[in-house]
């Protein structure tokens, strides 16, 4: 397995765009893109599990329905989210238009859109913008596409990698958004996927759910889930591997690859949260199982007390232990060991029940770097956890203070 570039433009046969339509009054860079198969491809999803839900995710929903999609358009500036039936109707203008100029049936367009919530979307401008952003479609078009589809986020979030599946060169590239109402069971994230890998809908689907579980399910910045949250995943067939349509050996190698890119996305995602200056990562060692393990690294990168003592540098492991006595989750704390590790080295604060008497200043200049793990060793079994978040600044309130007016 080996990284490319390209994004989301890797695999073969896709490309994409991305221009500048004017969604939203004061925004004059990309606000609008596309990313199309050259032919129809499997396709999988996976959305918010918020009960308010966009419109053009309820669209997306249903056109998927059949596992079978071919483009993607995306737009930033609005999340044209309770926004009722004039809402609904601008989004399917929204697939229509582009299935218009790209000759596709409507069914096959799926839709993403992000920004605020509770407006009416400006859908005469995006209809307008349409046959030139397809027009437009090309090999790199990939980082006119990425751009367009950012609000406040401070960095694109793309990778591409190329593995081998039944001899063949397989491509998986990728392209996401989000930066704040970031939390579990999603994000405010868009993000598409797209593979030449030849795989059925059902096994694209199941892959899809089991890579999210352990990828961006174990994301938080802010603790909020949003009504927009979308991860869309097409392939098209074209590396000629052999078709994937139950789960053997060429169906794990296709997981590997997939959780690749989903965590290099997770990471990028928690590390530009919303005015965040550490990306947080904590690891649990030795649960009762895997799943037990995530659910306490959630727990702790989810914990406002933990994010805002990161922020201050200052080595609180006591959050983190009271953060995992409320996760739901059964270990005993008597048996726990909390480590705090960065490019500065590491220091433990907390071994098996006992407070240690740690370096202070050793432990800020640890906490300053711009990746912190934590790392917590339990002895309750074989489990193994990553989650990833971010510490709360002054400036998240700043941005969020206003960010609708």
């Amino acid at each position: 397995m080996q990284i490319i570039d390209g994004g989301v433009c890797a695999p073969a046969g896709f490309t994409a765009n991305g221009i500048h339509c004017g969604i939203k009054k004061g925004r004059s860079t990309e606000d609008l893109a596309l990313v199309e198969s050259e032919v129809p491809c499997s396709a999988a999803a996976v959305f918010t599990k918020n009960l308010v839900k966009a419109e053009p995710v309820k669209l997306t929903k249903k056109h998927i329905s059949n596992g079978r999609a071919q483009a993607v358009v995306l737009n930033a500036g609005n999340a044209n989210a309770c926004t009722g039936e004039q809402g609904y109707q601008a989004a399917r203008r929204m697939a229509n238009a582009a299935a218009v100029e790209l000759g596709l049936p409507e069914q096959d367009v799926l839709i993403c859109s992000t920004g605020v919530i509770g407006q009416q979307i400006n859908i005469d401008a995006i209809e307008s913008g349409i046959p030139e952003l397809c027009a437009g479609l090309s090999k790199t078009g990939n980082v006119l596409a990425r751009k367009a589809i950012l609000t406040t986020d401070t960095q694109h979030k793309e990778t591409a990698i190329e593995t081998t599946i039944g001899g063949k060169a397989v491509k998986l590239g990728t392209m996401a958004k989000g930066s704040g109402m970031i939390h579990i069971n999603m994000g405010t994230m868009l993000s598409v996927i797209t593979t030449d890998c030849s795989i059925t809908p059902r096994m694209l689907n199941a892959a899809l759910r089991e890579s999210v579980e352990k990828t961006y399910n174990c994301v938080s910045v802010d603790g909020d889930t949003s009504t927009n949250d979308t991860l869309i995943i097409l392939a098209n067939g074209l590396s000629g591997n052999p078709l994937i349509s139950r789960k053997n050996a060429n169906y794990r190698v296709f997981v590997d690859a997939l959780n690749t890119i989903n965590t290099e996305m997770a990471r990028k995602i928690a590390g530009d949260g919303e005015g965040a200056e550490h990306l947080l990562e904590c690891t649990v060692i030795g649960a009762k199982n895997d799943r037990s393990a995530r659910a306490l690294a959630k727990s702790v990168i989810s914990s406002s007390l933990v994010k805002a003592a990161f922020f201050g540098k200052d080595a609180n492991w006591g959050r983190i232990l009271c953060a995992m006595g409320y996760s739901g989750e059964c270990f005993n704390p008597e048996k726990a060991s909390v480590f705090f590790n960065s490019g500065s080295g590491e220091v433990a604060v907390f071994e098996k029940g006992v407070p240690l008497n740690f370096d202070e200043e050793r432990a800020r200049i640890i906490l300053s770097e711009g990746t912190v793990i934590i790392k917590i060793v339990i002895e309750d079994g074989v489990g193994t956890g990553t989650a990833w978040g971010c510490d709360l600044t002054y400036e998240y309130v700043k941005i969020n203070g206003d960010y609708r007016t």
